[in-house]
């Protein structure tokens, strides 16, 4: 079994802010990352898929489409963004790393060609210290 990763780079910005909570909870929680006016980060993202090579070319996927499929459905939403204003997932839940992750492992899922190997993992990196792996519920 082999496993292939491909890296992205996107900018965006968010608001660290449950809508569920008040206003003294969310400063609790989020501290900084809940100031009004947001904040951005330059984002790493990974995308792992896992399976075996085709025979005749030796490689699990064409990169080239994989770049693609990640342009259309991921970078093309999240790049230059502002997450609570412009994802429509992020009106109601606050976009944080992990479920900045779960999203884009769904876009992807949603998308995912069926002749390809196995999605595995979508993995975040916010910063120098916060990353965050997700991996599905199947």
């Amino acid at each position: 079994m082999f496993r292939l990763g491909r890296r992205y780079r996107f900018s965006a910005s968010h608001r660290l802010h449950a809508p569920s909570l008040s206003a003294e909870e969310n400063t609790a929680i989020y501290g900084k990352c809940n100031n009004p006016y947001g904040h951005g980060h330059d984002y790493v993202l990974e995308v792992a898929l896992q399976g075996e090579p085709e025979t005749a070319s030796g490689l699990l996927v064409n990169v080239g489409d994989l770049d693609a499929l990640v342009r259309s459905e991921v970078l093309a939403h999240y790049d230059q963004k502002h997450m609570n204003a412009q994802i429509d997932r992020f009106a109601t839940i606050p976009p944080t790393t992990e479920n900045v992750a779960e999203d884009i492992y769904q876009r992807l899922e949603q998308a995912w060609p069926p002749n390809w190997p196995a999605l595995d993992s979508v993995k975040i990196l916010e910063t120098r210290r916060n990353t965050v792996e997700y991996k599905g519920t199947r």
